[in-house]
């Protein structure tokens, strides 16, 4: 008697992560350095002279770190309340920053102490940056206004109280320093002209505006409020070029890479996504731990550093040419690798004996069960490993074999409750997978003629045969509109011809 052949199955190509040129530049970082702070990371702003310090802004400190450090090199701890929007000046030797208590400090970065103190705001000061000509400082309040100060005097030069709620983000201009971009949560992004009395251009982004970016040209502006990146063409009056919606919870934080070619937008959804400049397309995606509240690329990408929620400052460095293409840097392998290996790939020669042990096979459950006609029972033993590991692969190769043997409809017989709505919650999931519907459609007819006489009988099984009704339904109706050929009298605007929906069912089988 032959020896029983265990049931085959069959292997399904999978869809790899595609490789390109973006993923392999933005995955050529080292393990993440974690650090904790003291609260919520808000704010990151990288010195723009070398070594390339950065501030790191967490609830009443402001931390300013090297490069490769571990440890902050400054702390700066004059703050009575949560402190907000630490930004470097120009030449990396200043640093300004608000404050909950209403009031902005302006530090030196070889001190501790504040140089200057500007009051004037009745409310949390949570936007501050520099002026192009390093003598005047621009901070927006949730006292809805937005203000120009005098370094030198700690004076006030203009007022705006335009936004009718918080102003949460801004920005100023390198080229001009007169210009300057607030984003508020009543919506708008406004652009002011130290010159004029009012702003001199308004946009609306339709959510609450959390973070603004200005392109180094200066001729596009991109704002993040809600779920939805927007970039505003500034050069036409702030006429909208195109709306991104990746993430699926509120951007909170914008930078551009080095060259300009790509932008990062971080998310509440834990996410860093990179969009190509030029097309907008999501060519890379960044996972974190915990929702992003700040994010900053040190110049040359050299590094990237994220602020999160759960008090923790993610930096992750860039790797050496050597560590990326594995030269002396890295590890060798130890020597029970080459142990290992060895004589894996001598070549017998045709005086040689072989001598081999023999190999035991050990039998599945469910083979072991169709090895005794158990086709039932080898039916649930699949169901098992399908419910434990949810991979589909080998229900549907175990269905298959009993097709083949003709006993399908015997396996599927006889069943209680609990049983069928095990099968047809597996139907529900993978009978639209174009990788299962030939083996599984058969499957689904067998089961209406097994139990056509007990329909009615049990709501749960009324339910979810009414489910794969209409699932069925729309599949047939995504398939009926994928086989749609246009008339050649159709308009190619659409490539679509109106009234040509076919009204024909096809049977319950075709896909």
């Amino acid at each position: 008697m032959a020896s029983f052949k265990p049931t085959k199955i069959q292997v399904y190509p999978k869809l790899g992560e595609k490789v390109t040129q973006d993923t392999l530049y933005w995955k050529n970082y080292k393990p993440a350095i974690q650090i904790k702070e003291f609260g919520a990371v808000s704010s990151i702003d990288f010195s723009p002279v070398a070594p390339h310090n950065f501030a790191v802004t967490a609830f009443t400190r402001i931390h300013i770190y090297g490069p490769y450090s571990l440890e902050p090199v400054k702390s700066l701890t004059g703050f009575k309340n949560t402190a907000y929007c630490a930004r470097f000046r120009s030449d990396g030797q200043l640093l300004v920053a608000g404050c909950e208590d209403s009031v902005v400090r302006l530090f030196d970065v070889s001190g501790r102490v504040a140089l200057r103190v500007f009051k004037g705001h009745t409310k949390a000061v949570q936007v501050t940056d520099f002026t192009s000509d390093q003598y005047q400082i621009f901070t927006g309040s949730d006292d809805y206004t937005c203000r120009l100060w005098d370094l030198p005097n700690a004076t006030e030069l203009n007022r705006y109280r335009e936004h009718t709620d918080y102003i949460r983000c801004g920005v100023t201009s390198k080229l001009n320093r007169n210009l300057f971009i607030t984003g508020s949560y009543d919506h708008t992004l406004k652009v002011f002209d130290a010159r004029a009395d009012k702003s001199v251009m308004t946009m609306d982004h339709g959510q609450p505006v959390e973070s603004l970016l200005l392109y180094p040209s200066e001729g596009l502006l991109v704002s993040a409020g809600g779920r939805h990146v927007k970039v505003w063409d500034l050069l036409k009056g702030g006429q909208p070029l195109v709306s991104l919606k990746n993430h699926h919870k509120t951007v909170t934080s914008l930078c551009l890479s080095s060259n300009g070619q790509r932008l990062l937008s971080a998310s509440l959804d834990r996410h860093v996504k990179v969009y190509n400049t030029t097309n907008f397309k999501v060519v890379h995606n960044l996972d974190y731990a915990a929702s992003i509240l700040s994010l900053a690329l040190a110049p040359n990408d050299e590094s990237i550093v994220v602020g999160m929620t759960n008090n923790i400052l993610s930096i992750k460095h860039r790797k050496s040419p050597d560590e990326s293409k594995g030269g002396p840097g890295q590890q060798k392998r130890r020597p029970s690798y080459r142990v290992s290996v060895k004589g894996k790939t001598y070549a017998p020669k045709q005086e040689d004996y072989l001598v081999s042990k023999p190999v035991k096979e050990y039998l599945a459950k469910y083979d072991k069960q169709l090895k005794k006609f158990n086709v039932s029972k080898a039916l649930d033993a699949a169901m098992e490993i399908w419910k434990r590991q949810r991979n589909p692969d080998v229900m549907v190769a175990v269905m298959k074999e009993l097709d083949r043997r003709g006993t399908l409809k015997n396996a599927l017989a006889g069943r209680d409750e609990q049983g069928l709505c095990s099968l047809l919650h597996f139907l529900l999931g993978n009978v639209v997978d174009p990788r299962f519907t030939p083996v599984l459609v058969p499957v689904a007819e067998l089961i209406l003629d097994v139990y056509s006489q007990v329909i009615g009988q049990s709501p749960l099984v009324d339910r979810q045969l009414l489910r794969l009704q209409d699932m069925l339904e729309k599949e047939i109706g995504y398939q009926q509109e994928l086989m749609e050929v246009p008339c050649p009298d159709t308009s190619r605007a659409n490539g679509l011809s109106p009234g040509e929906v076919g009204t024909s069912r096809p049977p319950l089988h075709a896909t």
